[in-house]
């Protein structure tokens, strides 16, 4: 059986920069951050006071008796696919829910849950501890509660691969519809931990940045003074349906997923292969198996989180799949504006990948005062427009433990 083509045909997110896909799309162009003085009170003694929270609470979206029964991550998934969904215009389809699936992923789950049950289970015993806490916190709450949101029976899948989860989601949604499990699915990634454990964890293993400036000029992939990343949070989906499904009920169509690629460095717990072997296989297997050369690729979204080694070896990474193409592709961070979202982070990139291929427009990398001499890249600072006629871009993501995602999508 030949595999079938994918398409997306909805976008969602809650974002850092916007309370969904449109708001958050022209913050991106502009150039504007997200990343804000933290203002609750346990931050006064954290080692890092900054980060990028989502810019509309998810309680102004979601009735707050239904709020209060799903975790922060929850939350943010079913903002996010509940704007994909009807920007897919799927409210009023007849659509059979066998064939309807989810793949939504998370890096760390719902862990601000876990953590208030456990300070309420130490400070006031177990009668206090909530009996929804495990439904809560369970890492694939959030693919869970969108599968009984819209009805999905196919599958209620959660990826879970650390900062490459939401590329990973979307790249088995790809799979599952290709061959025949499936004729749409609701896939992406998203995730809430800022709290001051997770915080202060990823501030004492030095992968924060602890600049004091300001928090709109910290995140700075590729510069000479980058430092850490900035933590994120936010969640983002996309509605993947094979195109024979897509045209058949007259849907738009925003782009192709033409490929994915997924290795693991087997290197180390946190680091990256310094020298960027397992993220290059990983565009690698995804440029063949969308069948593209590297002269296709017009555009990449890169993982670049603003750490001092990881941003290096993706730029290794990038000239070595690409070769002297690689000097002719417009490269760009979006986390230089939203920070890190972990298990969100490729979603929300893969939702900027897909718009800047749409719209032939790319957004720029902020706070990129001083290119790192290690870095030959084409990183614009402002949009920089896209090429016209069939051209495809790539959304790179790399997370602990050594995974390794990158998938291709297509112009239409």
């Amino acid at each position: 059986m030949p595999a079938k083509r994918v398409v997306i045909t909805g976008l969602g997110t809650t974002s850092p920069l916007g309370g969904d896909v449109a708001s958050t799309w022209e913050a991106m162009i502009k150039g504007q951050s997200g990343v804000r003085h933290l203002t609750d009170d346990w931050a006064e003694e954290m080692p890092v006071k900054i980060a990028a929270r989502v810019a509309v609470e998810p309680t102004e979206i979601i009735e707050r008796v239904k709020a209060r029964r799903l975790d922060r991550t929850s939350q943010f998934a079913v903002v996010a696919a509940t704007e994909a969904w009807r920007d897919a215009g799927l409210e009023d389809a007849d659509l059979d829910k066998d064939r309807l699936g989810v793949a939504i992923a998370s890096g760390i789950g719902g862990v601000t849950t876990l953590l208030d049950n456990y300070d309420a289970l130490r400070d006031k015993g177990p009668r206090r501890v909530s009996p929804l806490a495990v439904p809560m916190l369970m890492p694939n709450a959030p693919a869970a509660n969108v599968s009984l949101l819209f009805g999905a029976r196919a599958a209620a899948n959660t990826p879970v691969s650390a900062c490459a989860s939401g590329n990973e989601g979307i790249s088995l949604a790809l799979d599952q519809i290709r061959w025949g499990r499936a004729d749409i699915i609701l896939a992406g990634g998203t995730e809430a931990a800022i709290h001051p454990l997770p915080m202060a964890a990823f501030a004492n293993m030095m992968a924060l940045s602890k600049n004091p400036g300001d928090p709109a000029t910290v995140s700075r992939p590729w510069d000479t003074a980058r430092d850490g990343f900035v933590l994120g949070e936010g969640a983002g989906v996309l509605v993947l349906e094979s195109e024979e499904h897509a045209k058949a009920r007259g849907a738009r169509i925003y782009a192709e997923v033409l490929g994915a690629g997924i290795t693991a460095d087997a290197h180390d717990i946190a680091q990256p292969d310094p020298a960027g072997r397992g993220g290059s296989r990983a565009i690698l297997r995804a440029l063949a198996e969308a069948e593209l050369d590297p002269k296709d690729i017009v555009h990449i979204n890169a993982h670049a989180t603003s750490t001092p080694q990881g941003d290096i070896a993706e730029g290794l990474m990038i000239h070595a799949t690409l070769g002297s193409h690689a000097d002719s592709v417009v490269v760009t961070s979006t986390k230089s504006m939203t920070g890190h979202l972990l298990g969100g982070a490729g979603a929300l990139e893969s939702i900027a990948t897909v718009l800047a291929l749409y719209h032939r427009l790319s957004p720029p990398t902020i706070n990129l005062d001083n290119l790192d001499p290690q870095v030959e890249l084409d990183i614009p600072r402002e949009a920089r427009e896209l090429p016209g006629g069939q051209v495809a871009a790539l959304n790179n993501s790399f997370g602990f433990g050594g995974a390794n995602v990158a998938v291709a999508f297509g112009s239409v």
